[in-house]
């Protein structure tokens, strides 16, 4: 079976960091580019980040930029996001997901259907 499975999130207190993973199995994730997104409570999914297959080149939204990192180890069939310095609006349930391309935005990634999907990880930041 095809599938993405994200892990790492939990409770962080304002400022914590938190690494999240998204490992998959059935297929190999280097073949993909992978994005994350996320989804706050009573708000729409939105593009977070995104690594691309080719060049490995990445991209973040606005809100995380200087906060977040994505990186992908193709040996571990795995990619990451790193999140620092996180706030209150970091709090959401976060998803990877899996399409040949990334959008040509960060922000236009929800425009787009995206292949394989993950069922997410809560990140709750609060003290």
């Amino acid at each position: 079976q095809l599938q993405l499975v994200e892990s790492g999130g939990g409770l962080v207190q304002p400022g914590g960091s938190l690494t999240l993973s998204c490992s998959a199995s059935g297929f190999a994730l280097d073949n993909y580019a992978i994005g994350w997104f996320r989804q706050a409570p009573g708000k729409e999914r939105e593009g977070v980040s995104c690594v691309s297959a080719a060049t490995g080149s990445t991209g973040y939204a606005d809100s995380v930029k200087g906060r977040f990192t994505i990186s992908r180890d193709n040996a571990k069939n795995t990619v990451y996001l790193q999140m620092n310095n996180l706030k209150p609006e970091d709090t959401a349930v976060y998803y990877c997901a899996g399409e040949w391309y990334c959008a040509p935005t960060v922000a236009t990634m929800t425009n787009y259907e995206w292949k394989y999907w993950g069922r997410g990880t809560l990140v709750t930041v609060s003290s």
